[in-house]
């Protein structure tokens, strides 16, 4: 099963980062049919039928981790491409 290991450096507050990731997870929601929940103030995880991961905030860094199934394999370079866009456009 493929999966994807991002990592991506900050200087938000940890309230800024947090803020930021809800915006990205209600896009996640709205575009994806992604449920997702917070699991700390640190941690969302994101789930729907073949992805599953977890967007985890620490001090200096982004760090989003994520399985995908068979049926997402094919796409994994587009959605890590997705991820990497996204996550340059708010926290460079």
């Amino acid at each position: 099963m493929p999966s994807l290991d991002i990592r991506r450096p900050h200087r938000l507050s940890a309230a800024e980062a947090h803020a930021v990731i809800d915006q990205v997870a209600t896009r996640m929601r709205e575009k994806f049919q992604v449920q997702t929940q917070w699991q700390n103030d640190s941690t969302l995880s994101f789930e729907r039928p073949g992805i599953s991961g977890k967007i985890a905030i620490g001090s200096d860094e982004i760090h989003v981790s994520a399985q995908l199934g068979m049926l997402f394999s094919p796409l994994k370079g587009m959605i890590e491409q997705e991820i990497r866009r996204k996550l340059d456009e708010h926290f460079s």
